[in-house]
């Protein structure tokens, strides 16, 4: 059974959000279909497409939803930025650990921004889909998203006509997996998050570079890595040169 105490703190939150990102939908009617929109993906809604999330809110068709998705005057940074502030004051602790995964989200057609048949984890197989870079910060006190990079294949960036038709900007090109979790680590630290750990499965720990800005960052990190990768220590004649002249006692080969 539901406590209707923590059900109604709970709307009291959502509502102190929603103030909170207001601000960044310039318009009243924006500001109520962006509200009616974050409730229909939190409520147990079958398919949360268009059409479901607008029956949903009472709407009779969707375009109220497609204009805000889509031709509306406001920046989803912006509004990341204010969600990171938001979840450092309610969550933040100086343990905080970001988590780094993709996730697959399947499509029909080729039109959706980054779609092609690709691996999905989500699935288990591949699949038609588009791939999200995610971003999630945990401590004790609970845990919540806090950014995402889409991830576009070469076939997308390789051909701008299709990427305009997605809307997708010009200056968007090809980037890893690896180098997108790296933007995400890089806002995390500029943003009021306070951070101390990464963690993030093989196709992240496998990067070096990946590994290189986290240990330059000073962020401790758990990273799974493959079972064939290679780990390089330093060249035995270098120990040699910096292992000490003598030992206990005068026994210890030069």
């Amino acid at each position: 059974m539901i406590d209707e105490h923590a059900d109604v703190n709970w709307e009291r939150e959502l509502d102190a959000l929603f103030l909170r990102i207001g601000h960044r939908f310039g318009r009243a009617d924006l500001r109520r279909r962006m509200r009616d929109y974050v409730r229909g993906l939190l409520a147990p809604v079958g398919r949360k497409n268009g059409w479901q999330l607008a029956e949903f809110a009472g709407y009779r068709t969707p375009d109220g939803f497609q204009r805000l998705l889509n031709r509306a005057n406001w920046d989803a940074d912006d509004v990341r930025d204010d969600l990171q502030a938001y979840v450092a004051e309610r969550l933040g602790e100086d343990g905080g650990v970001l988590v780094i995964d993709d996730t697959g989200i399947v499509k029909k057609g080729i039109t959706s921004a980054g779609v092609q048949r690709q691996y999905s984890g989500t699935a288990g197989r591949t699949e038609n889909c588009q791939i999200g870079v995610f971003a999630a910060y945990a401590t004790t006190r609970g845990r919540a998203l806090v950014d995402r990079e889409l991830y576009l294949p070469k076939s997308w960036t390789d051909d701008r006509e299709r990427c305009r038709t997605a809307k997708v900007p010009d200056e968007r090109g090809f980037a890893t997996k690896g180098e997108l979790a790296k933007r995400l680590v890089l806002r995390a630290l500029a943003s009021d998050l306070p951070l101390a750990w990464v963690t993030a499965d093989a196709v992240y720990g496998q990067e070096g570079r990946f590994r290189r800005l986290l240990e330059q960052s000073g962020l401790g990190y758990v990273l799974a890595v493959p079972k064939s990768q290679q780990v390089f220590g330093p060249r035995i004649d270098h120990l040699f040169a910096q292992a000490p002249r003598r030992g206990m006692g005068d026994d210890l080969v030069r």
